[in-house]
């Protein structure tokens, strides 16, 4: 799915991963589930591009529904995974702790895993190497994607700024589409280490420039990054 002249998505509402398209190269920005590799590649031959035109991936936690075809690119086309310092040992399949799960409803909840089953995302591909990274690199990758700390999800949780495609991806630091009740609007991810965190660290996004704010889960918004937090909160307070 086109976004705007450099951005695209794979996926869908349930998981999702995107791409930064350029003259240069790609820059894809989380790996979704394994079974999205084949959606990578009809994405890429819409536009006439290859497996062969991306340059790096980057992670925006280490969480196994974002890892996807990441080990697979990495291993067989030597396409690097890059990952904050904080999430390497979990990208590489290390103890990550329990969380309570909240609020469920079935219905999304069995969407959501029957999603995953499609996908062969029970199964999770862990990283051999990653290329760690810290806050506030710019990376020699297209697009020159910024990274932004923002712990909370997870200790190495990030949000990837890319100000040519007007858009920061931020993973799980929110969702626009709650992946265990399907409650859609910006709002906080489940299965979140440290939610006090988490909420603290979207008002790192106040002052980016950008049109897209993309959630690994849930429909791409459109707004003012500064609204975030304030929006999250309010939701937090009426849930």
């Amino acid at each position: 799915m086109r976004l705007g002249p450099h951005l695209h998505r794979i996926g869908n509402d349930i998981v999702a991963a995107y791409l930064v398209v350029t003259p240069e190269g790609i820059t894809v920005i989380d790996a979704g589930l394994p079974g999205h590799e084949r959606d990578l590649r009809a994405e890429l031959a819409g536009i006439d591009r290859s497996i062969d035109d991306i340059r790096g991936i980057v992670l925006t936690h280490g969480d196994s529904d974002h890892l996807g075809f990441a080990e697979r690119l990495r291993r067989d086309h030597g396409v690097p995974v890059f990952v904050h310092a904080a999430d390497a040992d979990r990208a590489r399949g290390g103890d990550k702790p329990k969380t309570p799960m909240g609020r469920v409803r079935v219905g999304p909840l069995l969407g959501f895993f029957g999603y995953a089953l499609r996908k062969r995302g029970m199964r999770t591909t862990y990283l051999s190497e990653v290329v760690e990274v810290a806050d506030g690199e710019v990376l020699d990758l297209p697009g020159a994607p910024r990274v932004i700390g923002m712990p909370g999800h997870s200790p190495g949780s990030i949000a990837v700024y890319v100000p040519m495609a007007d858009a920061v991806c931020v993973g799980d630091a929110l969702t626009t589409r709650h992946v265990l009740t399907g409650r859609t609007g910006l709002g906080p991810a489940p299965f979140t280490d440290a939610p006090d965190d988490a909420l603290a660290s979207l008002e790192r996004l106040a002052g980016l420039e950008a049109t897209w704010v993309l959630p690994g889960h849930g429909a791409p918004w459109r707004g003012s990054p500064d609204e975030v937090a304030a929006v999250v909160r309010a939701a937090v307070a009426t849930s």
